[in-house]
């Protein structure tokens, strides 16, 4: 049985990510931008899952920022050929769990109303759907679902014990 590790990223870890975009996104972010966040952007966080036997091969990763209270889901991907195992489920688990360690109360994203297996997937893990923005991908003038997941007062109340 495979076995998976969620780490943070690492500048090695970039071209593989950029490979992925290319294969997963119709906009997908260049090597420069991910560059830029890891050197530059003291709001992100990057994610990245790997098999315990080959923890340098990136399979999939999420990023967030982290703006007061809220992370807010930049952008999430498992590689093609290990679509379908449940790993987006594990690695959005993964960064939920980061977010709430780290004492946000909130996350968002923005996600293509085409793209029902993502909006699955953050529905399973708690994610409302709370409106749309209208236009808001560049090439085809798509809107976005924009999404909520807000922590549990309990959940807090228990943290800060």
């Amino acid at each position: 049985m495979t076995r998976y590790m969620i780490r943070a990223m690492v500048d090695s870890d970039i071209p593989q990510m950029a490979e992925i975009e290319k294969l997963v996104f119709p906009t997908p972010w260049t090597e420069h931008a991910f560059r830029s966040e890891l050197a530059d952007n003291a709001l992100a966080v990057y994610l990245v899952l790997v098999e315990e036997d080959a923890p340098d091969k990136v399979i999939g990763y999420g990023g967030m920022w982290q703006i007061f209270d809220e992370a807010h889901i930049t952008n999430v991907a498992i590689h093609p050929e290990h679509q379908g195992r449940k790993l987006g489920r594990l690695l959005i688990h993964a960064m939920i769990q980061w977010a709430w360690s780290n004492h946000m109360s909130h996350m968002t994203l923005e996600v293509r109303p085409s793209n029902k297996p993502a909006i699955a997937l953050y529905e399973a893990a708690g994610f409302r759907s709370v409106g749309r923005r209208p236009g808001y991908y560049d090439d085809n003038g798509e809107d976005a679902v924009i999404m909520w997941l807000h922590r549990e007062k309990e959940e807090e109340e228990q943290d800060d014990r």
